[in-house]
């Protein structure tokens, strides 16, 4: 390996969610050597879902420094701080603003390796994400399916597509199940916004209840994202926290909180919707059932599962169900590679190729060119600046006029207004906007 690998590395992780800083801050450290010595920066890009401090605590991953910081902002401390890796952890249009920020920022100077990829399972917007990750050096890909289906779309509109990069996802960790939990556990992992309405969540949440009364000898547990007034990378409308008030709960039923991972060390059966810790639960050999209560349909993700073995319902699951997962669906997911859930095998190798690349992009004569994205104010005229204005860029990639900055801590006046406006957005989005679209279905 280039010496350039494991010399110092400072490397810099910019996140607009909680789950995204999990994948960010997990991958940079996956990303860089083990025998390097490593400084690892923390962005938190200000929005509706900048993480809380109970829940960077929750995901546990730390980082010498960690701060929240506006998109101009964000900007300006990349322009003038040297780092040799930049893990851009953001929502498709996010990543495309600060790309073409970057771009103006450095121009033909000095820059880091980039990189970009999704949290989880892709299952919608395949085409227009992929598209707003172009122009990273490195866009990850979380198995060989999702590395060849980014490269088709790539190559499918002439882009170049040497930048998808075969990984995995980076939180697969814990040891293989082996069963025999006292009290048998079953666990429903939560997702934010799927599925979308009340009258959905309230069926999954009934028929677990139903599970735990049928089974008074296993434990059924609600694992939840976030609480409430929380957000996570996806807006949570209707809480089960609230959708559970007022229901008989029995004593073997509760709502749980926490790291996925040790939720799991007490897993016998993990049941979801499409949730990406059906695919931790699967790297464990825990068995796993993504539901299909409510259709196998593109809008709830599990369509994402189709010949994984693992497609049930909770009559099924009622009757005592336990399913055996496709290994060849499993193995291409990435999930319990090389057979091992321990990190044996493929698991452990698993970004030896991404480390490669980003150890000779490191070495390259003469440094890195100016990033490219694929979309430009030529080639998107009506797209791109949209997406721009909306980080408060121009078409140029410049900041705009008065964009927002922050050169010092706010005050508390500055931090009241703040949670202020953040707490009428929240309100706008669980309250007023429900009610807006249940009037338009009228």
């Amino acid at each position: 390996m280039p010496a350039s690998a494991t010399k110092s590395l400072r490397v810099a992780v910019l996140a607009d969610s909680d789950t995204r800083w999990k994948w960010g801050a997990l991958t940079a450290q996956r990303l860089t050597p083990a025998d390097a010595e490593v400084r690892l920066d923390g962005y938190l890009l200000r929005g509706r879902a900048t993480p809380t401090a109970r829940q960077l605590q929750e995901v546990g991953v730390q980082a010498d420094s960690l701060r929240e910081v506006t998109g101009p902002e964000f900007l300006r401390a990349l322009a003038e701080e040297p780092y040799d890796v930049l893990v851009l952890a953001l929502v498709g249009g996010g990543v495309q603003a600060m790309l073409h920020g970057l771009r103006a920022a450095w121009g033909t100077g000095r820059r880091p390796v980039v990189v970009t990829g999704y949290v989880g399972v892709v299952y919608e917007k395949l085409t227009d994400g992929l598209l707003l990750r172009h122009g990273a050096d490195l866009v990850l890909a979380n198995s060989r399916h999702d590395a060849d289906r980014f490269r088709a779309v790539y190559e499918g509109v002439g882009a170049d597509a040497s930048s998808v990069t075969e990984v995995a996802l980076p939180f697969l960790d814990g040891q293989p199940y082996t069963g025999g939990h006292e009290p048998y556990t079953v666990v429903f992992a939560a997702q934010p916004s799927v599925p979308d309405n009340r009258r959905d969540r309230v069926y999954l949440l009934d028929r677990m209840i139903e599970h735990a009364r049928r089974h008074p000898e296993r434990e059924v547990l609600l694992k939840l994202r976030s609480k409430p007034g929380e957000h996570t990378t996806h807006i949570e409308e209707l809480p089960y926290q609230k959708l559970v008030q007022g229901k008989d709960l029995p004593a073997n039923f509760r709502l749980v909180y926490g790291h996925m991972g040790e939720v799991l060390d007490r897993t016998d059966l993990l049941v979801t919707v499409s949730s990406t810790a059906a695919l931790e639960a699967l790297h464990r050999r825990v068995p796993t059932v993504v539901l299909t209560d409510l259709g196998v349909r593109e809008v709830l993700g599990n369509h994402h599962f189709t010949g994984s073995g693992c497609l049930a319902s909770w009559d099924q699951l009622d009757a005592g169900h336990r399913p055996v997962p496709d290994e060849e669906w499993v193995a291409r997911q990435g999930v319990a590679a090389g057979g091992s859930a321990s990190g044996e095998g493929g698991y452990a190798t698993a970004y030896d190729t991404a480390r490669e690349r980003i150890a000779e992009l490191l070495d390259r004569s003469g440094g890195l060119p100016p990033l490219n994205p694929y979309y430009t104010p030529r080639s998107a005229p009506g797209y791109l600046p949209g997406i721009l204005a909306r980080h408060h860029l121009g078409p140029d990639g410049a900041p705009l006029p008065g964009a927002p900055t922050a050169d010092k801590a706010p005050g508390p006046v500055r931090q009241i207004v703040r949670r202020a406006a953040r707490g009428a957005y929240r309100h706008g989005v669980q309250r007023v906007a429900p009610v807006i679209r249940r009037m338009g279905e009228l």
